[in-house]
């Protein structure tokens, strides 16, 4: 059996952001990736969501898109050294490089470049019935714009979205003081 939340320091990093082991887990609880799954993850970054999502969609594949090269270097890294066959790195800037992909059961969008509306046209065209959307927010204007896509598109999606808040005990002395990880919000679609 696959165990979510791989550690953080367990995988290879560079300068390009990583989504943190606690908010990977809700995700991929949130994606509700199936063994089979073709999963999406587009702007992978280090490719720990991609590693994850992976390893649970064991005899499926997912495609990690990223644009920037030292990313794209990354996911390479951590796909060989989490021994993940069934992932592909797919280089360039979403949504065009969604072209050629087979058509989705889940997608995970860590970073749109700007391009979220036609990133989720995309998705949305090329996503099979029941299949789940998370996009994973740091900036107030993402998390806007996704629900207003998804609001615009009910009749093709219901959704529902969450904010989290991690705090990790750190050792100060002879104290434990809560250190904040940004929060981020969480916004789930499922293709009706």
């Amino acid at each position: 059996m696959t165990r979510l939340g791989i550690e953080d320091e367990a995988f290879i990093r560079g300068k390009v952001p990583m989504t943190k082991q606690e908010i990977r887990v809700l995700t991929m609880v949130k994606a509700r990736i199936s063994p089979t799954d073709v999963v999406w993850d587009v702007g992978a970054g280090t490719g720990s969501m991609s590693v994850e999502a992976a390893r649970l969609a064991g005899q499926g594949h997912v495609y990690a898109v990223e644009r920037n090269p030292e990313g794209v270097s990354l996911i390479k890294q951590n796909k060989e050294k989490f021994g993940v066959d069934n992932l592909t790195v797919v280089e360039g800037e979403a949504p065009e490089a969604l072209n050629g992909l087979p058509d989705c059961d889940a997608a995970i969008i860590g970073g749109s470049g700007s391009h979220l509306s036609a990133i989720l046209d995309e998705i949305s065209a090329r996503m099979r019935t029941g299949g789940r959307i998370v996009i994973n927010c740091i900036t107030i204007q993402t998390l806007a714009a996704a629900l207003d896509y998804l609001r615009a598109h009910e009749i093709d999606f219901s959704y529902e979205a969450i904010q989290v808040q991690i705090n990790r005990l750190q050792a100060v002395g002879a104290y434990d003081m809560a250190k904040a990880i940004n929060p981020i919000y969480i916004v789930t679609g499922e293709k009706k």
